[in-house]
């Protein structure tokens, strides 16, 4: 962490050092990710639901998991680069540094400007919990802050696991993407709009409905498609861990298999 906390720092100087650029970059980052839920927003012109939802518990689901997606986009976003790095040898530089290969990877030009959506998410959330009704009671209040930290732990997860499959495949940043940014952009619409075996695969394959799905449901007492038990609701930083476990050790074997680059 403390590597990480460098590395990270480092560039937030370089970026600073030109305040105009980042404030621009970061409204651009801002107002590109607010089109995602404007797209929601012009489909509840033409419906009042959208899977039995209102728009208002839509933008609750859409804040949790922009908020959690973006705090790990921020975070460790930069990990979808080293298939790059494999392809033209570049990563053999950071093998011979005395800092672990991680901390450098998920540091490398750490964007600043990310923090446009989190604080885009972090405003949707903020509206929906303003206009959705929920009988809040101590266990809600507590699983908001949990959900959010066990997302981005997640996606964290996600984040380094695609990273371990360039390894294997060099450059397939665009297949992770598809379960980074395509994930988010799945948790953003009610699970109950979408056919239940893919509802099953990112419930127990590519947990991602820990996210914000299942604790999501219980907050706004609504029955998850798959009929889980409630207490599911609670098990995310659980999932967390466990996925951040599983991401470990696939990076760890990816790294042992890396043998630069050449014949």
């Amino acid at each position: 962490m403390r590597a990480y906390g460098m590395i990270a720092g480092m560039w937030v100087r370089s970026t600073m050092a030109y305040r105009a650029s980042f404030a621009m970059t970061t409204f651009g980052n801002f107002a590109a990710t607010f089109f995602d839920f404007v797209t929601i927003m012009l489909m509840f012109l033409r419906v009042r639901a959208l899977g039995g939802y209102t728009l208002a518990e839509v933008a609750f689901l859409y804040g949790l998991s922009a908020v959690s997606f973006g705090l790990a986009d921020l975070a460790i976003g930069s990990m979808d680069r080293l298939g790059r790095r494999v392809r033209d040898g570049t990563l053999d530089t950071l093998l011979v540094r005395p800092v672990p290969v991680l901390a450098q990877v998920a540091a490398d030009r750490f964007a600043l400007r990310r923090l446009g959506r989190v604080v885009q998410g972090s405003l949707v959330l903020g509206w929906a919990l303003t206009r959705v009704e929920i009988d809040w009671t101590p266990s809600k209040l507590l699983l908001m802050p949990v959900t959010v930290a066990s997302g981005c732990a997640i996606f964290c997860a996600v984040f380094v696991a695609g990273a371990a499959f360039q390894f294997v495949a060099q450059d397939a940043s665009e297949v992770q993407n598809a379960f980074t940014y395509g994930g988010t952009t799945l948790l953003q619409y009610p699970p109950t709009v979408f056919a239940k075996e893919l509802v099953r695969g990112v419930t127990f394959v590519l947990p991602l409905a820990f996210v914000n799905w299942l604790p999501a449901t219980y907050v706004l007492g609504r029955p998850y498609p798959l009929d889980l038990p409630r207490w599911v609701a609670f098990t995310p930083p659980l999932v967390a861990a466990g996925c951040c476990a599983l991401a470990g050790l696939a990076w760890r074997a990816g790294l042992r298999s890396y043998r630069s680059t050449g014949s």
